[in-house]
């Protein structure tokens, strides 16, 4: 149902996406059209939760590490101080754009 399409040469904002897979059908879909659309993940934990979770993503073949962003702090809930033992939790984010059909 889901293939992947690479962002146009004049979106420089977003990281590249996966190719279409060989045989996905795209070459035989005639004259049913593809929407593109933008799908945004967020990981959050530790650095080394996310940087597992990267690397792990990168050996399935869904995105390259350098598609992510750098991990940014996330800040404690705002109603409640945090403790001081509490490790510090992490957020990454990637977008990529998909072709719906």
């Amino acid at each position: 149902m889901f293939e992947y399409l690479e962002p146009d040469a004049s979106d420089n904002s977003e990281p590249s996406s996966l190719p279409l897979p060989p045989n996905s059908g795209a070459k035989n879909k005639g004259a049913q059209s593809l929407t593109p659309e933008k799908v945004r993940h967020l990981l959050y934990g530790s650095l080394v939760a996310i940087d597992r979770t990267i690397k792990i993503l990168h050996s399935l073949g869904y995105a390259n590490p350098n598609d992510w962003s750098d991990p940014i702090p996330v800040p404690p809930n705002g109603s409640e101080p945090k403790h001081p033992n509490e490790p510090q939790t992490w957020m990454a984010i990637l977008t990529k754009t998909i072709l719906i059909e």
